[in-house]
């Protein structure tokens, strides 16, 4: 942790050891068969989380608001539309500077196919305790699988390059950057008829902080990066 002029600040991507490496470094890096098996659990939950929160029936993931809102406006299907937004947000890479991964291909494929796995497997709530208890725990999920998946340091994925691209220049935490980019989805969502909840809101708000709390514990160091939390 950092210490400013107003006291601690929150962790660079640097200090997390998340090193900025080209596609062919991110394979030559060392750890591979570690860090693909976290990628791939990473990206297996997170698309798990969102069916949770689905299921509960109390809002959408902010950027589901927004893909079941470009869905209202298109004959394409929803995992359709998930896939194209992805490589549309791979487009806004290009002036921050980032360099897509295996990670981040993956990221914009397997997550549609493990949320519609779990969507076929996973039954609705019952009652408004089980659908609260399901979107606090598919919340939490989240924050963690999204800290898996970039730990493993193979690109991040398309929509959380963004967010790591924004951190190395400017002066503000993962934290604040996930949490402003979760707000302005959900309301460019919304205007286009998304489905905004309870669970929308909260993901919003607390996605940031879990992401900032799971993300140094799960960091796979490399070889050569500096010592800290594994």
């Amino acid at each position: 942790m950092r210490v400013g002029h107003d006291g601690p600040v929150a962790p660079s991507t640097e200090d997390l050891g998340l090193r900025r490496l080209t596609p062919a470094q991110q394979l030559r890096a060392g750890r591979l068969p570690r860090r693909l098996t976290q990628l791939m659990v990473g990206l297996t939950l997170f698309g798990l989380s969102m069916a949770m929160l689905i299921r509960a029936g109390l809002g959408m993931l902010p950027w589901d608001v927004l893909h079941y809102g470009v869905a209202l406006h298109v004959p394409l299907s929803f995992g359709t539309i998930v896939v194209l937004v992805s490589f549309a947000v791979l487009l806004l890479w290009i002036p921050l500077r980032e360099m897509p991964g295996l990670g981040t291909i993956a990221n914009a494929l397997w997550i549609g196919v493990a949320a519609d796995v779990s969507l076929a497997l996973l039954p609705s709530p019952a009652t408004l305790g089980w659908q609260v208890a399901m979107m606090l725990g598919a919340i939490v999920l989240n924050g963690l699988s999204t800290a898996l998946y970039i730990g493993a340091q193979l690109g991040p994925g398309t929509r959380d390059g963004l967010m790591t691209g924004l951190a190395r220049r400017l002066p503000v935490s993962l934290r604040l950057i996930r949490t402003g980019i979760e707000v302005v989805v959900v309301l460019v969502g919304w205007l286009l008829g998304g489905v905004v909840g309870v669970g929308t809101v909260l993901f919003a708000l607390a996605i940031g902080p879990l992401t900032q709390f799971f993300l140094p514990r799960l960091v796979v160091r490399l070889p050569d990066a500096p010592p800290g939390p594994a």
